[in-house]
């Protein structure tokens, strides 16, 4: 294993805590969960579910490609819903992500996410050699 380093970018949102938003070591790539805030307004996108997994996953991928990775070095990605009623949404704009060989994924559902939010998405990832 390499060193541990901590990807930051621009083009995701800062952390809402004591935490980084990626972690690098080796060719493993770790993000945080990611939720829709539009990283230049700093604000929850509106629309609803579908707009919030658009905006998470797009937050998603600027982290994985800060830290030199891209959608499809993702092996597991872990999906949370503050309602399961919703998973048919969010899995349409999932799959315009993951199309083709998509990770593997878990799907729960929680009693609350930060700011409110219907969706929050990590993923770890895998560099290929």
């Amino acid at each position: 294993m390499g060193k541990k380093q901590i990807i930051v970018t621009d083009k995701a949102p800062k952390a809402l805590g004591p935490y980084s938003a990626g972690v690098r070591n080796g060719n493993f790539v770790f993000t945080a969960g990611q939720i829709g805030i539009d990283p230049a307004t700093g604000k929850v996108v509106e629309g609803g579910i579908e707009a919030e997994t658009r905006r998470a996953l797009t937050n998603l991928q600027a982290v994985l490609e800060a830290g030199g990775a891209k959608l499809s070095d993702v092996m597991k990605t872990t999906v949370f819903l503050k309602d399961m009623g919703e998973f048919g949404k969010m899995n349409g704009v999932y799959a315009e992500f993951f199309g083709e060989n998509p990770p593997a994924r878990s799907a729960v559902q929680v009693a609350a996410l930060p700011l409110g939010v219907s969706v929050e998405i990590e993923a770890v990832a895998i560099l290929q050699d």
